[in-house]
């Protein structure tokens, strides 16, 4: 029996943790949970699985975070908390010393050398839940990384693939919250129109699976049935494919190392249709930039995330059009992010003045 504390319950990767855990009540068990600001729902679930609660519009501090893990005792934490919120609770689980199931990407992206030795200084695992990186970490655990030339990374497109670059400059908030194959939160919705999303997850691999921008490809397969790819010395191409449903990835980092048989549809191959495309960088600039901030290191990654949360906020309440989201990402990139991350102050510090400067243009 594995006990789960659940980060960001209420929402889409929390939703799908709670699912497998009442479907196989014998191998998992929500010792705890934690939600942004659902209060209604969050009391609900704690009353329904007995079990303490955080809410962390009213508390969020390391102390509550602490107080959370103490009184839950879990055996691994989903943390699916959206944005930068979710560094601080993943800093935490790891200096406690247990396992790490990862849906936010911004842990890496902002902080990704830090996080990766709290994980090996303090024998935790750091399990990626994002589909996109639990396919490369399956793969890369089978195959071996030595083996491994490339790691290609698919992107769904969002739902302006088709959209001509006059199209682009007119779409609504209303369009770009409307995803052709995921359902998931605003925020992450808007970065999958932008292809921000995809670019995140370009900073995350490379800090993940300790590679170059040069070997990192991103192709466009708009069914999402292929979640990434890795490519062997020989040239060969290795795919891990599977229905898009976060299930299944939320369900490997739980039962990893072990590969366990699930509750599942098993995905079938027949009457299926897969297309690839290459990306429109010059349509979809930030994916572009994201490619660059590996390059650069230091805090540009940073600055990149923080950069473009506070643009899609302010496109999401109408203050900016669609574009401008990207143009205000660029703007803070052009200062200079040169510093070195040591510490998590420094991440911290570099977030904040990214924030600033970002607002300022808005």
């Amino acid at each position: 029996m594995k006990k789960i504390l659940v980060l960001g319950s209420t929402g889409s990767i929390g939703s799908n943790t709670l699912n497998i855990a009442n479907n196989m009540p014998e191998d998992f068990k929500i010792c705890g949970l934690q939600a942004h600001s659902n209060k209604d729902k969050l009391y609900e679930l704690g009353a329904f699985y007995k079990c303490p609660t955080l809410l962390t519009k009213e508390k969020n501090s390391e102390e509550d975070f602490q107080r959370l893990i103490d009184e839950s005792k879990p055996d691994i934490v989903v943390n699916g908390i959206a944005g930068a919120a979710g560094l601080l609770p993943s800093k935490i689980v790891l200096e406690n010393g247990i396992d790490l199931a990862l849906a936010n990407k911004e842990t890496i992206v902002m902080a990704g050398p830090l996080i990766k030795d709290l994980a090996k200084k303090n024998k935790a695992r750091l399990l990626p839940v994002d589909s996109e990186h639990s396919a490369i970490f399956n793969l890369v655990e089978r195959i071996g990384k030595e083996n491994i030339s490339k790691i290609v990374i698919t992107a769904s497109g969002g739902p302006f693939r088709t959209y001509t670059t006059d199209q682009l400059k007119n779409v609504t908030v209303q369009q770009a919250l409307n995803h052709p194959t995921w359902k998931m939160g605003k925020k992450i919705t808007i970065d999958s129109s932008t292809l921000a999303n995809k670019g995140l997850e370009v900073i995350e691999a490379a800090f993940l699976f300790d590679v170059k921008a040069d070997q990192i490809e991103v192709v466009v397969h708009p069914q999402s049935l292929i979640h990434s790819l890795v490519r062997t010395n020989d040239g060969m191409l290795y795919a891990q494919i599977s229905d898009p449903d976060m299930k299944h990835p939320i369900y490997s980092a739980l039962t990893w190392p072990e590969n366990k048989k699930s509750y599942l549809e098993p995905f079938d191959l027949f009457e299926q249709n897969m297309t690839f495309y290459k990306p429109r960088f010059n349509d979809f600039p930030l994916l572009n930039y994201a490619f660059e901030c590996v390059k650069f290191g230091g805090c540009y990654p940073i600055a990149f995330n923080a950069a473009n949360e506070v643009a899609v906020h302010s496109f999401l309440n109408e203050k900016i059009n669609y574009q401008n989201i990207s143009r205000i990402v660029r703007s803070v990139l052009d200062y200079n992010w040169n510093t070195k991350i040591d510490s998590f102050e420094t991440v911290f510090e570099a977030d904040k003045k990214a924030r600033k400067i970002a607002s300022e243009l808005v």
